[in-house]
């Protein structure tokens, strides 16, 4: 458990603060200085931070914290992407051939420099790995048996990174961009290798990257503690950063005002009223590329039936929802691409019919409805819409039962396909809408040892018209025709897809007294701790 000595180790903390900063009761309390607090709701993490492995919520926005990349989205502009570890890049007229030249000054906390033989290697590891989020770089045709001969460092300073096929160049530099894009140092993750995992299980737990911190501690459903990097370039960012697990967002703002956190990031509207009304706090917001769906596991026989899938859509009260429990906190949404991505579906699908829901469910054969559970995670606002939803369904005559747990437990349990209704949120890898129409519409195994085990998979549905649109989008030149081919599909998987997408999510910071440079992104991966100051 993450005690008052953790937070104050290596700190230099005043004797003044040895009462305890996170007890509620504190007067006056104050975080030390050089040290941020983030006061979150972590328990979805499950896989740690090797950025070849890392694909929940709350690593998708650490990770990039530990590692640069050779490229980052353009902070102006995040449709763009800009180099971070690369100075520059070219691409063969053939769309077959990218060489990055590396800058010469980005150091690991090693004090080492970052070579283009690291970044051939890490590209090489995730291959091998082949974690689940394997699947960003060898949808380009890389494989454990290609990678190496593909993937090469010409000199200490140049990539060179070929392609089996042509791809549009700026699909490539998106993904890119994703944790798993990650240049880890070689030698470190080498020397920690165990029975050839390429140091994967120590990286769990540990960091070797450029980034503007490096990996502490982390306790499951408890904190995670970093460090900054020495040799990030940045002297002037927080020497440390903790993230506690604090599920309760009335103890968020509980923290914030008593100076135990310096910044609360999962308040609920009625919690947000009131930190606007602080005149010390600050609030700062941004639409996300985070959708909240309803899943239903096509391994249920009454969920098989189409008319099944579109009475639960019809019978969901989405703008009740948004507005009576996440406002200001997550808006209707109902396409797999969210307002704000490239495609992104600004079309209403559907809305609250109870009668014509129960009609569907009557044409399917259960004119009285059925049993179903519903897996849920237990934070807010996710328990009280699972509420929301079996209220609604019960209305059509389908009973639910709730299963709560931690968001960890929900998400492990979807990803073996163990629950029949779950409500999940998706977050998009990269910031290309192929990331969001893979993940929902292609799934070309559905056995046990599927090769795509994403969104489709995990909820057995196989479509292959759609499994071949998002393909062929993915390979469309054409910027205009491409996203009408998005258009078309969502239209078509909003139609006879077991998903029923409901929200996208606001995203939502408050700041204390004396901290600003908190920015929060469209994608999770976009915010920098190294920017935060506190005076």
């Amino acid at each position: 458990m993450l005690t008052r000595r953790t937070l104050l180790t290596l700190t230099a903390a005043s004797p003044i603060l040895a009462a305890g900063v996170f007890r509620a009761g504190d007067v006056k309390a104050a975080t030390p200085k050089g040290v941020i607090v983030q006061a979150k709701q972590i328990d979805d993490l499950v896989s740690g931070f090797d950025p070849a492995e890392a694909y929940d919520i709350t690593n998708l926005e650490v990770v990039p914290n530990l590692y640069r990349g050779l490229i980052s989205p353009d902070p102006a502009d995040n449709t763009k992407v800009v180099g971070d570890l690369a100075e520059s890049w070219t691409v063969s007229k053939d769309g077959t051939t990218f060489t990055f030249k590396l800058k010469k000054d980005a150091k690991f906390p090693s004090g080492k420099a970052v070579t283009a033989e690291d970044a051939a290697f890490s590209f090489q590891r995730a291959i091998k790995l082949n974690k689940q989020p394997a699947f960003i770089l060898s949808q380009f045709g890389y494989t454990k048996d290609n990678v190496d001969a593909l993937i090469s460092a010409q000199d200490s300073e140049t990539l060179v990174m070929k392609l089996p096929a042509p791809v549009a160049p700026s699909f490539l530099l998106f993904c890119l961009t994703a944790p798993i894009g990650g240049v880890v140092e070689k030698a470190t993750a080498l020397a920690h290798e165990v029975n050839g995992d390429f140091g994967n299980g120590w990286l769990k737990l540990h960091s070797a990257g450029a980034g503007g911190y490096q990996m502490v501690e982390w306790v499951a459903s408890d904190h995670v503690t970093l460090d900054a990097n020495p040799h990030s370039g940045k002297p002037d960012q927080p020497r440390r950063i903790f993230i506690r697990h604090v599920p309760d967002p009335s103890a968020q703002l509980l923290m914030l005002q008593k100076g135990d956190a310096d910044i609360a990031r999962n308040l609920t509207p009625d919690l947000l009223k009131k930190a606007y009304a602080e005149k010390d706090f600050k609030v700062v917001s941004s639409g996300q590329a985070v959708s909240v769906y309803l899943a239903m596991n096509q391994a249920v026989p009454e969920l098989q039936k189409l008319p099944v899938q579109q009475a639960i859509k019809w019978a969901l009260d989405y703008d009740g929802i948004a507005t009576n429990i996440t406002p200001n906190m997550y808006s209707v949404a109902q396409g797999f691409l969210p307002p704000g991505l490239p495609g992104g579906l600004t079309d209403r699908l559907y809305k609250k019919d109870v009668a014509k829901a129960k009609k569907l469910l009557a044409e399917a054969g259960f004119p009285d409805g059925f049993e179903v559970t519903l897996d849920v995670p237990s934070s807010a606002p996710y328990a009280d819409i699972g509420q929301a939803v079996q209220a609604d369904l019960a209305q059509i005559g389908i009973k639910v039962t709730l299963v709560s747990g931690e968001m960890r437990q929900v998400m492990t349990k979807t990803r073996k396909r163990g629950h029949q209704l779950a409500l999940l949120a998706w977050g998009t890898d990269y910031f290309d809408p192929y990331s969001n129409s893979q993940a929902f519409c292609e799934n070309p195994d559905d056995g046990e040892d599927g090769k795509l085990k994403l969104l489709a998979w995990r909820n057995h549905f196989v479509d292959k018209e759609l499994n071949d649109m998002s393909l062929a989008a993915s390979k469309e030149l054409d910027n205009d025709k491409r996203m009408a081919m998005y258009r078309e599909m969502q239209l078509k998987f909003a139609e006879r897809a077991p998903f029923a997408m409901m929200l996208q999510k606001i995203a939502s910071a408050v700041m204390g007294k004396g901290v600003s440079g908190f920015v929060i992104g469209p994608q999770t991966g976009f915010t920098q701790y190294a920017d935060i100051r506190k005076a």
